[in-house]
């Protein structure tokens, strides 16, 4: 029976488009199921998304109605539902912006056989819990194509994350008469990620439970309920929001589309801030950087060896944030032992940590151990400037707002850094600017970060003291909240542009792409842009400081940089004509290109000119203190195992080498300029592990071949 069933649910057809005929939907349904049918048939339309109204028609609102009527007259528990929690929380066909499809035919069929014999809402919805995520085959897992997914997209793919999983819990409710809703926050409030649950209406009140994450000890236990404890009332990020049919003031956070607020919400913090039954670290176990999460033993000792507290770390199902905990206390350092089926691991923590930590079974080897002991070293002082929202490097600090979209992918989250415009202003105009930054774009996925410049001069982002900000601003994020370094982007508008123009040629090898708004260049030139995606954006009758008429003529530049190079120089020029210097958020179509691309790490070839603001290592190829000299250009590719260097000045090199980008174990030719510098092989050495970590977080260099040197 349930196989026949599954089939059917399995085949739901996507709705055609049509158009919604108020007065024949409410006539029907108050002919079908009287007074009650007509203030349903009226209540689901006067609060449905605009955008329904059009694609939507009646044979489905009708159909939908009917299986939600037949609901409450069959469970014994949908009779007792007040109406006003009826026509909210179960007679909706939708819960977010998910695809809109007929589940109640499906769901009701498959339902009714999973509730047989519960007495409660409660009830009902426990037993959906445990048995309809295996029966239909879906289960949490990060590799979906979207985070709200309807039913039918979950089906087909056999998986789902949270938003996914929720989405079907309610369905399958409301299918039998369960009120349900959708609660999640955008973001926690100790910033370790977000998350999305149900809410279903037991014992007249809400109780919450996690889709797919059936606790036999009842409802109102989750994992999730001490972090909920610290969410932070009427904030659009960090409040806990509960989806709501009938319009509010407030509307539900959705991070993967923030600029949607067709969804209304109620705020139901307060629900949870009684709920402490989370504290101290999450503890994640994996069997090896970039392998298999597992159900390992944790312990933790102190110095003299004795066991402080044990546990048992999350796996399999558990949603990415569902994860083991453990309090550290009084001073480090700790040892942590990690066992998992005969294999054990013990490792060394200096510092207490904070957030969640991810813990590898693998014994390292050197690189692995290395980029731990970097994570670990001065984890503190970057979780502090985490939550001041400040970086400081080169004697300098600088603030920053920051918005989190989207869940996190299995690779980690992105990193965009956004910067304002302004400069030669009061500080008060420049605070304007950057305050308005945070607001400029909303990436789909990622943390979005627009830091203030630290000073209010004309040249806000061309100053030296720039370059450490940005690379500590990267690896805090990277150390302490999982962002991938391959997936870092750089953006900027009007004197924010100026940056762009400025940082991407010389940071290049930190960003996966780079989009300028509305910029001058000054004396920046493109030729170290040869592994960037570049995105140049202008209104065409941005005049001022001849920012239209540059625009062009760097198009022209590249353009025939990428003609000389095929293989280098990715761009694309847009002057919006008729627009001035606001471009009327045009230039935002630029994020979901940007998003596919990641960083070109080791590139066979590069393209390296100093600027004002030099550097000793880009990408691969470096040089001494002494020879970061402005204006110095260089050209570096790799044949083979022959390394070939051409410039005006090619004395005091150093070359960082991965196998990434050539065999080590192999003899190793270098040319400058086509003689012959150097023959023989390079040593892998963890000193230059440490060091290559130290100078460019992400790009990890195994070798060093130094010409510098004698």
């Amino acid at each position: 029976m349930v196989k026949s069933i599954l089939a059917f649910f399995c085949c739901l057809p996507f709705l055609a488009t049509a158009a919604i005929d108020t007065e024949g939907v409410t006539a029907e349904a108050e002919q079908r199921w009287g007074e009650t049918g007509r203030k349903a048939a009226q209540f689901l339309i006067e609060h449905m998304p605009e955008k329904d109204r059009a694609t939507l028609d009646n044979e489905f609102l009708l159909t939908n109605l009917e299986l939600a009527f037949q609901a409450r007259e069959e469970f014994p528990w949908a009779k007792e539902v007040p109406e006003e929690i009826f026509f909210n929380d179960v007679v909706p066909y939708a819960s977010l912006d998910e695809t809109r499809e007929d589940w109640r035919t499906g769901f009701l069929a498959l339902a009714r056989t999973l509730v047989e014999g519960a007495e409660s809402t409660g009830e009902a919805a426990q037993l959906l819990n445990r048995d309809l995520f295996d029966v239909i085959n879906v289960h949490y897992n990060r590799g979906r194509k979207r985070p709200n997914q309807s039913p039918f997209e979950s089906r087909q793919q056999g998986k789902a994350t949270c938003t996914g999983l929720s989405i079907i819990l309610v369905d399958a409710c409301r299918a039998v008469g369960v009120p349900a809703r959708i609660v999640g926050t955008a973001l926690w409030a100790d910033k370790s990620g977000n998350h999305t649950w149900v809410e279903v209406w037991h014992e007249n009140k809400w109780n919450y439970l996690g889709a797919d994450e059936y606790d036999p000890k009842g409802l109102n236990n989750g994992w999730f309920g001490g972090r909920a404890s610290k969410a932070i009332p009427g904030d659009p990020v960090h409040a806990i929001w509960a989806t709501s049919w009938k319009q509010t003031k407030d509307a539900f956070p959705m991070v993967w589309n923030f600029r949607d607020r067709s969804v209304p919400a109620v705020d139901v913090t307060g629900h949870y801030s009684k709920n402490k039954k989370a504290a101290g670290v999450g503890i994640r176990v994996f069997t090896e950087r970039g392998g298999k999460r597992v159900p390992a033993k944790i312990e933790l000792l102190d110095e003299s060896q004795k066991v402080l507290q044990s546990t048992t770390a999350k796996a399999g199902r558990a949603d990415f944030n569902d994860v083991a905990r453990l309090k550290f206390l009084g001073k480090g350092p700790w040892t942590l032992r990690l066992s998992h089926e005969g294999q054990s691991r013990e490792m060394t923590i200096k510092s207490k940590p904070k957030g969640t930590l991810d813990t590898f079974l693998a014994e390292p080897d050197m690189v692995t151990q290395a980029i731990e002991a970097w994570e670990q070293e001065g984890r503190a002082e970057r979780e502090k400037e985490l939550e001041e929202k400040v970086v400081r490097a080169a004697d300098t600090e600088m603030k920053y707002l920051e918005k989190v979209f989207g869940e996190e992918p299995a690779g980690g989250h992105s990193l965009w850094i956004s910067m304002h415009g302004g400069g030669g202003a009061p500080p008060a105009l420049n605070d304007r600017q950057w305050r308005n930054q945070i607001n400029l774009y909303q990436p789909a996925e990622g943390f979005y970060v627009a830091p203030r410049a630290p000073t209010d001069t004309w040249n806000l982002w061309h100053r030296g003291h720039i370059d450490p900000l940005f690379d500590r601003l990267i690896a805090n994020y990277v150390i302490c909240r999982n962002v991938n370094p391959d997936r870092i982007y750089l953006m900027g508008y009007s004197a924010g542009g100026d940056g762009v123009y400025q940082l991407a040629p010389r940071m290049a090898d930190r960003f996966a792409a780079a989009a300028m708004m509305a910029g001058h260049p000054n004396e920046s030139k493109p030729d170290g842009l040869r592994n960037l995606p570049f995105y140049l954006f202008m209104g065409g009758e941005d005049s001022a400081y001849k920012r239209n008429k540059i625009a062009a003529d760097w198009k022209v530049k590249l353009a025939a940089l990428r003609k000389e190079d095929p293989e280098g120089y990715p761009h694309k020029v847009t002057i919006y004509e008729g627009l001035g210097h606001w471009m009327e958020r045009k230039d935002a179509e630029v994020l979901p290109i940007m998003a596919e691309k990641t960083r070109r790490t080791w590139p066979k070839k590069v393209v390296w000119l100093q600027d004002d603001t030099t550097h000793e290592r880009f990408y691969w190829m470096g040089v001494s203190p002494e020879g970061a000299v402005k204006r110095r250009r260089l050209e570096g590719s790799i044949e083979g195992q022959t390394i070939a260097v051409t410039g005006e000045d090619t004395s005091g090199l150093k070359f960082w080498l991965s196998d990434e980008l050539l065999d080590l174990d192999q003899e190793i030719i270098v040319t400058l300029n086509g003689e012959e510098a150097f023959r023989g092989k390079v040593e892998r050495s963890e000193k230059v592990v440490k060091q290559s970590l130290a100078a460019r977080c992400g790009m990890v260099a195994t070798a060093l071949l130094d010409l510098s040197q004698p």
